[in-house]
């Protein structure tokens, strides 16, 4: 192997959205650095079973819903 290409592997303390934190060994910032979470296992829906949120962007859903509406959808 290269001497000196490969990343520094250190410790950092992860900051979960409740606050909770932990330590684990990353290649991210340096040593003893805290990343902050936005999202993680304990809030996201696709872990939690939360309803997902349809996003009508450009009035699209409204259009389908509108266009198909007599069909019982």
């Amino acid at each position: 192997m290269k001497a000196k290409i490969h990343p520094d592997y250190h410790t950092i303390t992860v900051v979960m959205t409740n606050g909770t934190e932990y330590q684990t060994r990353s290649t991210y910032g340096r040593e003893g650095d805290k990343l902050n979470l936005d999202i993680d296992p304990t809030s996201h829906p696709a872990w939690t079973g939360g309803n997902q949120q349809l996003m009508d962007r450009g009035g699209r859903v409204s259009r389908f819903k509108k266009r198909y509406e007599g069909l019982g959808i």
